[in-house]
């Protein structure tokens, strides 16, 4: 019986995390020029390969996502849908997640990049992400990430002659 209230304790915590996590925290956490950034970081990383990066910030979830227990995964899985990074000629795009309320990352890598790296790769560029974040080096910390996600994308999939960019390289700001 103590097993099930703590997870109802676990599950209102995450609850008011997310509704009462202040949305003005992500244009803190990053600014405008921190933005530019990552639109900067994403175009000079695909100049150097054929695959697609996409970021998406996510402050909070809704109150139906927490109370159904949407996990980060999920969530992750229904943005790089929502966002069609699936949706790229050689399904070789890669989106990174950042939800802030909960100060956790993911990777979703489309099919053709995920048969050629590995789980572990992907959760290394996230703790290290998470390192920088813990460190309040956020858009460094995003920048490096690019970075490191490019240079994945450039060993399996290296510039050709026609590099078409086929999703925007604006942060997504959910």
């Amino acid at each position: 019986m103590a097993g099930n209230k703590d997870s109802k304790q676990v599950k209102l915590k995450r609850i008011f995390t997310h509704l009462f996590y202040p949305n003005w925290r992500l244009k803190k956490l990053f600014p405008q020029s921190a933005l530019d950034d990552i639109e900067t970081a994403i175009t000079h990383s695909e100049a150097l390969h054929r695959g697609e990066i996409c970021v998406a910030i996510e402050c909070s979830l809704s109150l139906s996502a927490t109370t159904s227990n949407q996990s980060l995964t999920d969530r992750a899985l229904e943005v790089f849908s929502l966002l069609r990074v699936w949706d790229t000629e050689n399904n070789n795009g890669v989106l990174i997640y950042l939800l802030l309320a909960e100060q956790r990352i993911k990777i979703i890598a489309d099919r053709n990049i995920n048969n050629k790296v590995e789980e572990q790769q992907w959760q290394e560029i996230c703790t290290t992400l998470a390192l920088a974040f813990q460190q309040e080096q956020y858009s460094m910390g995003m920048n490096d990430a690019i970075k490191q996600v490019g240079q994945l994308l450039a060993e399996h999939f290296p510039k050709t002659g026609n590099n078409v960019n086929e999703l925007s390289n604006k942060a997504k700001l959910l």
